[in-house]
């Protein structure tokens, strides 16, 4: 899911990797901590695909330093120059992403993917932080599986059941069960609430439809 973060920080701004690595953390929070060997490599994939493109090496005050344009090609170049000289190129240059027209269609496939990672918490949140960037109809979209998917987990946590040996006497794991409830049906109520404010706003946002209906002309007898 980090290629769907990436995107969604780039679609909003081109970005190096420190300002993406340091984005993740502010607009996910701790729990989505990246490190710089799983971001690069994600980096690396995404231009493969042409869903990014690298832009020309920012430069710092001490001056500019070449670039192939490419991250494959820089890293290629670096490691056949001296340790020295590959020191000061890293002192110089930043790299920046854009996202591409190919990686704009990317992130719209990525935000409305249906697949089981669905009912993941974190993966939902990510899908919630960058949602902006999807159509009315692509948010309603993903806000109503998410419904259907919380309903599912709520009438299954209700269900009654026997926990230990037949019977359902032991507290801690009716208290667990209860808890969950309550978070889901709390998580339910929240997810309502965001969809009545879309559908809401697609409302307010709709043209007015237009009478169609032929006009009657009035008949005047003299």
């Amino acid at each position: 899911m980090i290629e769907l973060a990436v995107l969604g920080l780039l679609k909003e701004q081109p970005l190096h990797g420190y300002e993406i690595k340091k984005r993740l953390g502010e607009t996910l929070g701790a729990l989505w901590g990246v490190s710089y060997g799983s971001l690069y490599p994600a980096l690396r994939r995404l231009e493969r695909a042409e869903a990014i493109a690298v832009l020309d090496p920012l430069p710092d005050a001490r001056g500019p330093s070449a670039s192939t344009g490419s991250v494959s090609g820089d890293l290629a170049a670096a490691r056949r120059r001296p340790k020295a000289s590959r020191l000061g190129a890293n002192r110089r240059t930043r790299k920046a992403y854009e996202i591409t027209e190919r990686g704009n269609a990317l992130l719209i496939e990525l935000l409305l993917a249906d697949d089981e990672r669905t009912d993941d918490e974190r993966s939902f949140g990510l899908r919630l932080a960058f949602c902006r960037h999807l159509p009315p109809a692509g948010r309603l979209e993903l806000l109503q599986r998410r419904r259907r998917v919380l309903r599912d987990r709520l009438e299954r946590v209700e269900r009654p059941r026997a926990i230990t040996n037949g019977s359902d006497d032991d507290r801690y794991s009716r208290s667990l069960r209860e808890h969950r409830a309550r978070a889901t049906q709390r998580d339910l109520e929240w997810i309502e609430s965001l969809i009545a404010l879309e559908q809401a706003e697609v409302s307010v946002n709709e043209p007015p439809v237009k009478d169609k209906r032929p006009t009657k002309l009035s008949t005047t007898t003299n």
